[in-house]
């Protein structure tokens, strides 16, 4: 069974750094596009970061370029969300999420998700 569990959130500072992880069991990153969305209650979700393995291309949302970069290890087995400058509207629920390679970002319709991890900026 496919399985995505998120880690690393929790409280920060405006300004401060969080490095959001995404471990896979029952499979590997390896050939496989990955991406963040965050939802803040009540609220759409929002795609933040994507990397298309197989089309070669990327998204980030205008809210978080310049402070946010997704990316995985070298065995491919835990993807990460880096996120620097963290401001209070960065506030939500971070969720990764995999697909099959030939997905093209900005889409972010994964096949696999994890259930989700709580980041809270204060100011």
């Amino acid at each position: 069974e496919v399985q995505l569990v998120e880690s690393g959130g929790g409280l920060v500072q405006a300004g401060g750094s969080l490095r959001l992880s995404c471990a896979a069991s029952g499979f590997s990153f390896e050939h496989k596009s990955i991406a963040w969305i965050r939802q803040v209650p009540g609220k759409e979700r929002e795609g933040v970061a994507c990397l298309g393995v197989a089309t070669l291309t990327t998204h980030y949302a205008d809210s978080v370029k310049g402070r946010f970069t997704v990316f995985t290890d070298d065995a491919k087995e835990t993807m990460y969300l880096q996120m620097n400058n963290l401001k209070p509207e960065d506030t939500a629920i971070y969720y990764c999420g995999a697909h099959l390679p030939d997905l093209t970002c900005p889409n972010y319709e994964m096949m696999w998700w994890g259930k989700g991890t709580l980041v809270t900026v204060s100011s």
